[in-house]
């Protein structure tokens, strides 16, 4: 792609507000996702979270809450695209489904494959019970069909390189076409965020696809976003992903984060992309 087009992770599933300045209200989601739109992001990636009072760590996937979050966003970004999380653990997939139809967002998040997902402390214990991110082929396809339906574009999310590869096998049983992948790389039991990896890694990719890094990490993932744009990569950061900026300061904010990462993009001599621009080049529906 020869414009930059940049997403901003808005928010984390559980990233705790107390701790951190992650937004979750509706109206902080809205005003967050203004900030990321006013430096450059064409794309909003959302998780939502319950609107009680002090249940703002929690996700949510109530239809109406997520919609009155997609609604203040759309609202304060015009021609925003709403790409949306459909993440869960178990075979049953009604919730997120649900709220899919509800939202109709442009792109939809469709985890590719299986990932033991393990983190540890400093003195080797595990940072929470090791768990697995459970992603079979038959629930791919279910989030599929339901994506297919409300007419998201799916966003095969790759935590591993044997999942990037899956995504060509997906292309060859007519399961996608033209896929378009995200590599998520930083995860502590995946793909390492190391740019050396990411010419291999674009080089696996069916032909015709489109592709972008997810970077978890801190300033260390920086270099990472800069290979990215060398190699005509869409962008993504956001608080979802670091709080960190490239000098290793704390970002206050998601506008921060776009803006660095839009730097990143003008060093490689790429402009950014307008949100109709990235619809043109991913081949999405006009704004409502």
């Amino acid at each position: 792609m020869d414009k930059a087009i940049i997403t901003c992770a808005v928010t984390g599933v559980l990233t705790d507000p107390k701790q951190h300045p992650v937004p979750v209200t509706i109206e902080q989601m809205a005003a967050s996702s203004r900030q990321a739109y006013d430096e450059g992001a064409a794309i909003v990636h959302l998780h939502f979270r319950r609107q009680e009072p002090g249940l703002g760590h929690l996700p949510t996937w109530d239809p109406e809450v997520c919609a009155a979050i997609v609604d203040a966003v759309r609202s304060a970004c015009p021609g925003i695209i709403i790409n949306m999380s459909t993440g869960v653990i178990g075979p049953d997939i009604g919730e997120p489904v649900a709220a899919m139809k509800r939202l109709r967002p442009e792109i939809a998040a469709c985890n590719a494959g299986t990932l033991n997902y393990l983190k540890t402390k400093a003195d080797g214990s595990w940072a929470w019970p090791p768990m697995v991110f459970d992603n079979p082929v038959g629930k791919v396809q279910a989030f599929l069909a339901a994506m297919r339906e409300v007419g998201a574009r799916p966003e095969f999310e790759c935590f591993d390189t044997g999942i990037v590869r899956s995504v060509g096998l997906f292309v060859e049983n007519k399961m996608a076409a033209s896929p378009h992948c995200n590599f998520v790389m930083g995860v502590a039991s995946g793909m390492a965020a190391e740019p050396r990896l990411l010419p291999l890694l674009v080089e696996w990719l069916p032909p015709a696809a489109s592709w972008e890094v997810t970077a978890i990490g801190r300033a260390e993932v920086w270099p990472l976003h800069q290979r990215a744009a060398e190699l005509g990569g869409a962008l993504r950061t956001g608080l979802e992903d670091t709080f960190y900026l490239p000098d290793g300061s704390r970002a206050r904010g998601n506008g921060e984060l776009i803006a660095a990462i839009a730097a990143c993009a003008q060093r490689a001599g790429r402009a950014i992309a307008s949100p109709a621009e990235a619809r043109a080049a991913l081949g999405l529906r006009a704004a409502d």
